[in-house]
């Protein structure tokens, strides 16, 4: 069984950074970054292919986070900067065995899932 799991949460103030990490076990795998506040629908955050060479972005995010990885460890990264108040939500790693890199954005291409990490952002 694959697991996943999500770390780096945490309270920070409007404006500062934190790094989120994610590990996932058994191998290599296509990774997806989602969010959900309260009381709204979950949402893309950002994906990277296996290899680390395609990247997607919410529009949202694009330019203050970077999702990146090292697949020594196994693990994938999403640096978040200049963070605002509406990004605080409980944020989701996901994995998607395969070879295929296909519509990322879309939660129904993972198979796996953490349980999330919060991250709260002050304003």
């Amino acid at each position: 069984q694959v697991q996943v799991v999500e770390s780096g949460g945490g309270l920070v103030q409007a404006g500062g950074s934190l790094r989120l990490s994610c590990a996932a076990s058994g191998g290599t795998y296509h990774m997806g970054w989602f969010r959900q506040a309260p009381g709204k629908d979950r949402e893309f955050v950002a994906a990277i292919s296996r290899n680390g060479g395609r990247t997607y972005y919410a529009d949202s995010v694009k330019g203050r986070f970077t999702i990146s990885r090292d697949n020594a460890k196994n693990t994938v990264y999403l640096q978040m900067n200049s963070l605002k108040y509406e990004d605080t939500a409980v944020y989701y790693c996901a994995a998607r065995s395969g070879a295929l890199f296909i519509a990322p954005q879309a939660q129904q291409f993972y198979n796996y899932w953490g349980q999330g990490t919060q991250v709260t952002v002050s304003s």
